[in-house]
């Protein structure tokens, strides 16, 4: 049966008086969902999702914040041009959506693809970001080069199984930044790619349900948005190539990892953040704020508070 729950539905299902809407701004209209009141906190989404997945800790969060959850350029219900994709430039999305919304500067977390573009954002408009908190990953840097894609039987000691290894191995990022196959071979049928990354990164996939990987499908069912998605991997070289001249940001930087990943953020990070402090959020895979919501919403509280 189609999926047929438009994103203004979704968005009132939620406690809060959260509402669907648009904007136009750095010649791009950016969909997004408000709800709350008190200082913003702009939520910033990852690959292969949507808004949606801030829905758990929304509510939540609405009770101290002004929550924007924001569809990224080529995201969901936002446009999906031919480019753009890098992420300095979708930092200037957002730069220009924080002042579309009449605000000087905001407080921003984002998970996956929307973490690159939050720290973009606070290393472009310091002044646009009061803190700044990055879930379970960190910017773009020459280690991306590095990624093992498949594991190598005897190295990894899991025998060439790629569910064993402790920790995963990113063949997508090589697979995404194929031109013009990966549309072809998904379209109509993402959900068989969504469930698949749900239930590889997830510590506990039964905390993604059926009806949320299913607004995820909907979201990247077509050729033109699985494009657009992919487009977010395929500027990576220019993405870590722009970190490269990047100062410290100086925003108070909060990194929450899921387990086994508090050393490698803190690492990578350390460099890259005046201002930094490292959690780890037991029992969560990489999709934090489905998985764990609770603590999610303890520690983003605490610390935009």
């Amino acid at each position: 049966m189609p999926f047929t729950v438009s994103d203004a539905e979704l968005a009132r299902s939620l406690r809060g008086g959260f509402v669907s809407d648009h904007a136009e701004v750095n010649g791009v209209r950016l969909h997004h969902v408000a709800g709350g009141h008190g200082d913003p906190l702009l939520l910033l989404g990852g690959w292969p999702q949507t808004w949606w997945q801030f829905h758990k800790i929304m509510p939540a969060l609405a009770e101290r914040f002004r929550v924007v959850a924001v569809d990224l350029r080529g995201m969901g219900g936002s446009d999906k041009p031919a480019g753009g994709y890098d992420k300095r430039t979708m930092a200037d999305d957002v730069h220009a959506l924080i002042q579309h919304l009449g605000y000087d500067a905001a407080h921003v977390a984002g998970h996956d693809i929307g973490g690159m573009v939050a720290y973009a954002l606070a290393a472009n408009h310091p002044g646009g970001v009061r803190r700044i908190a990055l879930l379970d990953i960190a910017p773009p840097d020459d280690r991306f080069h590095r990624f093992p894609l498949l594991p190598v039987p005897g190295r990894q000691q899991v025998a060439g199984d790629i569910h064993a290894a402790p920790a995963p191995f990113l063949w997508w990022f090589a697979f995404n930044q194929v031109p013009g196959l990966p549309e072809r071979l998904l379209a109509g049928r993402s959900r068989h790619l969504i469930d698949w990354m749900c239930d590889y990164l997830a510590a506990d996939p039964g905390a993604i349900g059926d009806h949320d990987r299913a607004v995820y499908a909907h979201a990247y069912d077509t050729e033109d948005a699985i494009r657009a998605g992919n487009s977010w991997y395929r500027a990576l070289a220019q993405d870590i190539a722009d970190g490269e001249t990047y100062a410290p940001v100086t925003a108070p930087l909060l990194a929450l990892g899921g387990e086994g990943t508090r050393g490698l953020l803190r690492s990578v990070l350390e460099p890259k953040a005046a201002d930094l402090r490292v959690i780890e959020v037991p029992g969560s895979g990489h999709y934090l704020p489905e998985e764990q919501p609770e603590q999610v919403v303890r520690h983003l509280t605490e610390f935009f508070s």
